[in-house]
């Protein structure tokens, strides 16, 4: 019995059946190009953000910037109530230092490790956990009855804060399109200094009314809220494996620690970003730590004015987080190399007008100058975040973050304010001031160098994860 030849119905079938592949292949050669979008990966947000999806991304922004918030008034508040400490306790200079310190030396100890299990158990469940670990500790310290007790509190503390940022910033990674990365980041960091005003400003306020317990109940119990509120609202990505697909066979949560280092490292721009940030980090810690010095013993401003005057400083410097990384999105949109000279610029402008500042005799064009120059001394913050998730793969961007806030820890946030005190020790504070900010010259050039491999970087990072069809 001879074959029949097809009916038109299988023809159609057959037609069909080839379309749906080609399609399918199409679909994941654009995948391929698209540096959000990996094997393995939850699809990442369109380009254009639009109606609920646009919604949905501010909003998981605004639970992120508050618990940020949050994170810092509790870091903060300590340098409200360690006058009434003081009186109360009896304690020594050191020992309220201590109380202080602590807090970022755990968080520089454990960021990365706690970036590393965030990235393997979840951003969302992480970010709550760690909320609910800092709003807890903080209400503790309020419940001290020594200073042991207390000391233990605050190291809890810096346990919850301490890989925050990271996961925080990779989540913001995700919901947000490429194009406007560097100035979320920005506006997502900008909290850390905007919560350092509050918790020094609302905490005073508080412990003049009703005592220091109340100061750390104050500012703990608002977070609590909103850690209750977080994993209701916020979406967690898919963990993306680190091997491409149709190579090997590790699970999407099977992230091994020699690949993760291998792949946070990978990237020259993005280490070079790395040095870059820390060093620059320096500039907003030495102007938080020494301003309110510096303005009473040149500016004769008593103690009050000092602090206030300091707080603006600080509010000038978040500002200039948020347009900073703004600036950095919109001229680096058709020159991409401009992702990282931008930043350079932000440094070159911060050491020249801070050098002036602090050189020039006290007055009014001094004032000035010192509040320009805060406002470009942590311009940088976003746009380093971004340029580093940008060259390096999505399955580790918690770590490529918290790898970046070591560095500003270790590079910036804490020898900073220890070169200026060295140095006016040997020379005076004005000179010290003076001096220091040669150190964002040494981190525009470490930007310069970024940019010369920025594009080689992120074409690399796509190609490592296109697909196989």
């Amino acid at each position: 019995m001879g074959l029949r030849p097809p009916s038109a119905r299988a023809l159609c079938a057959a037609k069909e059946n080839c379309s749906r592949k080609l399609h399918t292949k199409k679909r994941q050669e654009t995948n391929a190009m698209n540096p959000s979008l990996s094997a393995g990966a939850a699809p990442a947000p369109s380009r254009d953000l639009a109606g609920g999806s646009r919604i949905y991304a501010w909003s998981v922004f605004a639970l992120t910037f508050g618990l940020m918030l949050s994170d810092y008034l509790s870091r903060q508040v300590i340098g409200a109530v360690m006058p009434a400490l003081r009186a109360e306790w009896g304690l020594l200079d050191s020992q309220l230092g201590m109380l202080v310190s602590v807090v970022s030396l755990v968080v520089g100890l454990l960021v990365v490790p706690i970036s590393l299990a965030a990235d393997r158990w979840g951003r969302v469940k992480s970010i709550t956990l760690m909320a609910f670990v800092w709003c807890l500790a903080t209400i503790a310290c309020g419940l001290a009855q020594s200073y042991g007790q207390l000391l233990w509190a605050r190291a809890f503390v810096g346990l919850g804060e301490a890989a925050y940022g990271a996961a925080g910033a990779a989540l913001l990674a995700h919901v947000f399109p490429a194009r406007q990365r560097a100035a979320v980041m920005g506006a997502f960091l900008s909290a850390g200094l905007f919560g350092s005003v509050l918790g020094v400003v609302l905490g005073g306020a508080v412990v003049a009314q009703s005592g220091w317990r109340t100061a750390f109940f104050a500012v703990g119990a608002p977070g609590l809220l909103l850690a209750l509120i977080y994993p209701f609202v916020v979406r967690d990505y898919k963990t993306v494996p680190l091997t491409p697909e149709g190579q090997g066979h590790a699970a999407p949560g099977q992230l091994h620690v020699a690949r993760i280092a291998r792949e946070v490292f990978a990237a020259r721009s993005g280490n070079f970003a790395y040095l870059a940030s820390g060093l620059q980090m320096a500039m907003p810690a030495m102007l938080i730590a020494w301003l309110p010095t510096y303005f009473v013993r040149f500016h004769g401003m008593d103690v009050k004015k000092a602090a206030l005057m300091t707080g603006v400083a600080v509010l000038v410097s978040g500002l200039g987080m948020i347009f900073g990384g703004g600036m950095a999105d919109r001229l680096s949109a058709h020159q991409p190399r401009l992702r990282a000279l931008v930043p350079a610029l932000y440094s070159v402008l911060t050491a020249v007008v801070l050098i002036a500042a602090f050189a020039l005799p006290t007055g009014p064009l001094s004032l000035g100058l010192i509040f320009l120059g805060a406002l470009f001394a942590a311009a940088q913050g976003g746009c380093s975040v971004a340029l580093a998730c940008d060259v390096t793969h999505p399955g580790v961007r918690a770590t490529v973050t918290a790898t970046a806030t070591l560095a500003n820890n270790l590079l910036g946030l804490a020898p900073g304010p220890i070169i200026v005190g060295v140095l006016s020790d040997l020379f005076g504070l004005k000179i010290a001031l003076t001096l220091t900010p040669v150190l964002a010259l040494a981190s525009a050039v470490l930007f310069v160098l970024a940019s010369r491999s920025y594009e080689r970087d992120v074409a690399r990072n796509r190609a490592t994860r296109t697909p196989t069809c």
